[in-house]
């Protein structure tokens, strides 16, 4: 019903702009010579929103264009190198499932190297990673579980954590120092856990519930519940005070937690990174092991190899890429992104790192016909401020990626505009509520300090798909989303223009 003329203008009346109607004559045929002509209803519509205030000062680049054509209707600095934040992880998602395939299982071994006598290894127990994304406790659990189940009970040496599949460098290039707690900026491990199925791998959940008694200390509780980390309480039972937040200091695993919560409210639940991802993998392995019966005397070591001559005695893998995408894409999981970058640097190239994987990546768009040479990506989330893509090579992809053959997979991925599912909607499920945009609009967000974007699909009212990507950078104002809002809407809200040829992107 959000498609009615008249529910659109009203809608769009209400943004602060009227998108004039195209007339409703035939299209005329696309052909790469035509000569560019752009529409007046969508590109006045465009120029309307660009010429608000907020954006006073910023850098600001909008492509349009028909998304099955490709022929560009609006470029607005759709050349320029911006910041595009999160937007980066449609290149990755993509490459991912063009490089793994949808079906790829990322997995995690247990194996024994030294002398096994009944159920005992005069030995090592090895816990090797493949970079997993969605390894959680309770996978881990079973691994343990399944060790049991071949009759081991005792291991006279250590628990060696092989984290070896990628490379050591942990933390991307220009991550910023003040972000390393930042659930987003997780370290990259090959051997890494996640606390739940949020994913967010190489963290772990801190709740913090209040006493029954005012300004006594909060409650604290740390899963996975480990040794490697310390907590330091100094959150309190109270009203009217800071809220609570959770830090974890440079290059420690102490976690220190600080604010109020008022007695009576439910707890809170912040999620931290931790310093060492595969050490915490480890020792909750070693937890999972000893809850099955098997004890493992000596320490945990990390970062050293398989031997070749390790048997095996369990694996775990985990779920298809393809079920891995509605989390990338609708919650924009960074560092499920990061493990994506690394593990298609190791099946490209034998190496898992990150710039094998970018590599990967630029190799996959060039196919696509995106012009790799005006842009640079650093890294597979976004979060990096090396960063660089141009409008027009976002838009240029967006046409391209339909003719995958997983197309529908990665589509379906993607937030959908006003959708109040989490799982649906995502990023975009409080947006363009009560628009012509609201249940249409399929795009990926991008959010940093200066930086906002927003690309994807929108169909118009007369049932032409359009894709765009809107990146705005340098504002000075806590928010531009409104504003990327508003193209969408417009876009939603007018027909493509019938007389509009131009060259493909």
């Amino acid at each position: 019903m959000y498609r009615l003329r008249g529910f659109a203008l009203v809608a769009t009346m209400a943004l602060g702009f009227v998108c004039p109607l195209a007339p409703s004559t035939p299209a005329e045929a696309w052909s790469r010579t035509a000569v560019f002509r752009e529409p007046a209803g969508i590109g006045q519509a465009i120029d309307d929103v660009l010429a608000d205030p907020v954006l006073a000062g910023s850098q600001v680049g909008v492509v349009v264009a028909d998304g099955r054509t490709g022929a560009t209707l609006v470029d607005r600095g759709g050349s320029r190198r911006l910041l595009p934040a999160s937007n980066t992880k449609l290149f990755t998602s993509a490459a991912a499932l063009a490089v793994l395939g949808p079906g790829h299982r990322f997995g995690t071994e247990a194996k024994a190297f030294g002398v096994r006598r009944g159920a005992a290894l005069t030995g090592d127990l090895y816990l090797r990673g493949e970079g997993d994304p969605a390894l959680t406790p309770a996978g881990l659990d079973a691994l343990a579980r399944d060790v049991a189940a071949s009759g081991l009970r005792e291991v006279t040496g250590d628990l060696v954590a092989d984290d070896t599949a990628f490379d050591s460098q942990r933390l991307g290039l220009e991550w910023a120092w003040d972000d390393e707690a930042f659930s987003g900026a997780a370290p990259v491990s090959a051997l890494t856990v996640a606390p739940d199925n949020n994913y967010l791998a190489g963290t772990a959940n801190v709740k913090v519930s209040p006493s029954p008694v005012d300004r006594r200390p909060a409650r604290v509780s740390v899963f996975p519940n480990s040794k490697q980390l310390t907590v330091v309480n100094q959150a309190i039972t109270a009203h009217g005070i800071a809220p609570v937040s959770v830090t974890r200091g440079h290059g420690t695993n102490i976690l220190t937690v600080t604010g109020a919560i008022p007695k009576g409210v439910p707890a809170v639940i912040e999620p931290v990174t931790v310093w060492d991802a595969t050490a915490l993998t480890a020792d909750v392995f070693r937890q999972a092991l000893r809850r099955h019966g098997v004890r493992v005397k000596g320490h945990i070591v990390t970062g050293r190899a398989t031997p070749a001559e390790a048997v095996p005695l369990a694996r775990h893998a985990g779920p298809p890429l393809r079920e891995l995408m509605a989390p990338l894409l609708k919650l924009s999981n960074n560092g499920l992104a990061e493990l994506l970058v690394k593990a298609i640097g190791r099946k490209s190239a034998g190496v898992g790192s990150w710039a094998a994987g970018i590599n990967t990546i630029a190799a996959y768009l060039a196919r696509l016909g995106v012009d790799t040479t005006t842009m640079r990506q650093a890294d597979g989330s976004g979060l990096s401020r090396r960063n660089l893509v141009p409008p027009a090579a976002f838009a240029r992809f967006l046409v391209a990626v339909r003719a995958e053959p997983w197309f529908a997979t990665w589509h379906a991925a993607l937030p959908v505009a006003g959708n109040p599912d989490r799982m649906i909607g995502g990023t975009l499920r409080n947006r363009m509520r009560g628009t012509v945009a609201a249940g249409n609009v399929r795009a990926k967000t991008g959010t940093l300090t200066g930086a906002s974007a927003l690309s994807g699909y929108v169909t118009t009212l007369d049932h032409r798909l359009l894709v765009f990507s809107a990146i705005v950078n340098n504002q000075l104002s806590p928010s531009v989303t409104p504003v990327l809002d508003r193209i969408a809407v417009a876009l939603a809200g007018c027909p493509q223009d019938p007389e509009t040829v131009g060259p493909a992107m």
